[in-house]
């Protein structure tokens, strides 16, 4: 059984390891400095389809079949299928998992899904009720865009603190095995609420909460900065991520491995993104298209990834309530 360290905290006995990664990503994130490093970019992200919804159902459907073709498994080889989004109801996962003759659970923690899918996939293969899990997170510019904000057709501005979501979806199959690099430890995040509660600051909401989550995890451990390769966050982008800098540092903490996946995914100097990237499909595809490969390349041994996520929604901003943030840490290795 996992091994409980202090509050949050939990260490494998077991080996979990990350089988392999898929990544899908729309066309304006294929503009970006990743773009060699996604597994497909597609040239239209309406896919053909007759709604945004069912586009981005479509493409995480079609990285759900990339990453078991990538892996020579078949459904057969699946124990469950865990998933989220960013829509009412998950309904993207919904619509993609539905093709799929496998157990579903579905999940919500915003932009924060992956990693708890992540935390809820290695939990589940330590009590030894699962072989091999896959866990995605997807999300989509436009489906997010008419959910949260305006409609595209309104041609409405946003201001230079908001981020664009990412459109994608990422997968990975999470098993026992002697492959690396594996899930050594993860810290389950908790709610932070600072009384942020502008919707199109998203980055100064979620950063108070990676910061709490960075730091019961280093505290837990009895790491520091300079024990990990690379510390990651997302997404907070450009704003959210010096928010967090300057936080930690005030903590004692600082070091030039630290980064964010929505301030890296979009060139901010040739692309029209304001603040940077967004979106559950923002850490899932850039962790699994850029990350992970760098760790199988082991240019990284060790890294803590902690993805945020800002818990609001149409209702609670519209009654103009708080942002209640969360974020999940997920630390991974190659030994």
């Amino acid at each position: 059984m996992a091994e409980k360290i202090n509050k949050q905290t939990y260490e494998f006995n077991k080996k979990i390891c990350i089988k392999e990664t898929s990544s899908i990503v729309g066309p304006f994130e294929g503009e970006g400095p990743l773009k060699s490093c996604f597994d497909l970019c597609l040239e239209d992200d309406l896919c053909s389809q007759k709604s945004y919804e069912a586009a981005e159902a479509l493409i995480l459907g079609e990285s759900v079949a990339l990453v078991l073709d990538k892996a020579k498994m078949t459904e057969k080889d699946i124990d469950i299928m865990i998933g989220g989004d960013l829509l009412n109801q998950i309904t993207a996962t919904t619509f993609a998992y539905k093709n799929f003759d496998v157990g579903y659970w579905g999940i919500y923690n915003a932009c924060s899904t992956y990693t708890e899918g992540l935390q809820i996939a290695a939990m589940g293969i330590e009590a030894g009720a699962f072989k091999n899990v896959i866990v995605s997170a997807s999300s989509h510019f436009s489906t997010s865009e008419r959910q949260y904000r305006t409609p595209l057709e309104l041609g409405s501005q946003n201001p230079v603190t908001s981020q664009r979501t990412v459109t994608g979806g990422g997968c990975c199959i999470l098993g026992e095995g002697d492959g690396l690099p594996r899930i050594k430890r993860i810290t389950v995040g908790k709610i932070v609420d600072l009384e942020q509660s502008d919707p199109y600051d998203m980055g100064a909401a979620m950063a108070p909460a990676a910061v709490d989550t960075i730091l019961t995890h280093l505290n837990n451990t009895g790491t520091s900065f300079r024990d990990y390769d690379m510390i990651i966050t997302g997404d907070l982008a450009c704003e959210g991520h010096e928010i967090a800098r300057k936080m930690l540092e005030s903590y004692g903490y600082s070091g030039n491995n630290f980064t964010d996946c929505g301030k890296i995914i979009y060139d901010r100097a040739n692309q029209y993104v304001n603040n940077g990237g967004s979106g559950a499909g923002c850490c899932a595809n850039v962790f699994n298209g850029y990350f992970y490969k760098l760790l199988k390349e082991k240019s990284l041994c060790r890294i803590l990834f902690v993805a945020t996520g800002a818990l609001l929604s149409t209702t609670s901003s519209q009654q103009k309530n708080n942002i209640p943030c969360i974020a999940h840490a997920v630390e991974i290795c190659n030994d």
